[in-house]
């Protein structure tokens, strides 16, 4: 048995349908889970509970943790240490090795390209967290308790996705016939990993005996674009006159104001104001696959019933 803690965001749906193409059963766990095609079991149960993180986790033999948590830095503070604590006990008890997926908030501000060994640094309190958390599963593997994984990703996009920043200034403004919009500059570089190949390379990562007890970055297409290319490339895609406006942080500070999700985005805009390059030449040089290329990726995120509305 192959579980999914934390079902119905569009790296779970990808990881899904990777996992159902080399058979055996999938269990979907979430706190309202329904029945989803091709999985054997829908779980529903809280993993800040830990007897409910036992019951879901027991008799998988990979586990893996795609949790996302309302954006929040006071509910992150009490939730993400117990969460992973409760995950890392279950997945002992049941004998599951563990594939958790993180993104690198702990990095903080990177001048140049961010590895698998870049240095935990963060310049915000969710970074704070995420570091803590990550260090907390590391500790783990180090003693020898736990076989596991930590798979980071890069800010994504892709087909159908809610809770892309790309695919909701973008994407969804210029489907709308509105004006895209960029936070705080548009000459930096700024990586983005496609959704579905995030979720293939979690299945290839847990599939590959050698992969376990490392940190690796999935991959993501090299040389990414600025934000005023990525919009450039986007409009091409789309017909579109590629129109924006940049949302500068005076701008966005008055906004916060008003608007706690705003509010709570602020201190991660150090991510948008410098270059943000993540690299997974690791990945590629282990697997031969560099990740989707930003124009594929962009042609396939643009195609019609691939945009929410």
């Amino acid at each position: 048995m192959q579980t999914i803690l934390g079902a119905g965001g569009a790296i779970s749906e990808s990881l899904i349908q990777e996992l159902s193409k080399k058979g055996g059963p999938i269990r979907v766990v979430s706190r309202k889970a329904s029945p989803v095609p091709g999985v054997a079991e829908a779980v529903s149960a809280d993993v800040t509970d830990l007897s409910q993180t036992i019951k879901a986790v027991a008799g998988s033999s990979v586990v893996y943790l795609l949790v996302g948590l309302k954006y929040s830095t006071a509910f992150w503070q009490e939730a993400w240490p117990r969460i992973m604590s409760n995950v890392i006990e279950a997945c002992k008890k049941s004998g599951a090795r563990l594939v958790f997926f993180d993104n690198v908030y702990m990095y903080g501000r990177v001048a140049g390209p961010m590895t698998e060994v870049t240095p935990f640094n963060p310049c915000s309190a969710k970074g704070e967290i995420r570091a803590r958390v990550a260090t907390r599963l590391l500790d783990e593997i180090k003693q020898g308790g736990l076989s596991a994984i930590i798979a980071r990703a890069a800010d994504f996009y892709g087909p159908n996705v809610r809770t892309s920043a790309a695919n909701i200034l973008v994407f969804d403004k210029f489907a709308k016939k509105s004006r895209a919009m960029c936070l705080v500059n548009a000459s930096t570089k700024h990586s983005y990993t496609f959704t579905p190949d995030a979720g293939k390379s979690l299945a290839m990562l847990a599939a590959r005996d050698t992969a376990w007890n490392q940190t690796w970055h999935v991959p993501t297409a090299p040389n990414p674009p600025t934000g005023r290319e990525f919009i450039e490339l986007v409009a091409k895609e789309m017909g579109v006159s590629p129109k924006y406006m940049v949302l500068r942080k005076p701008m966005l500070k008055l906004t916060g104001f008003f608007d706690a999700n705003i509010r709570e985005m602020y201190e991660m805009l150090y991510q948008n104001q410098f270059d943000y390059e993540f690299d997974s030449t690791k990945f590629a040089r282990a697997f031969g696959w560099n990740g989707t290329s930003y124009s594929e990726g962009i042609r396939l995120t643009a195609k019609p019933g691939s945009i929410l509305k």
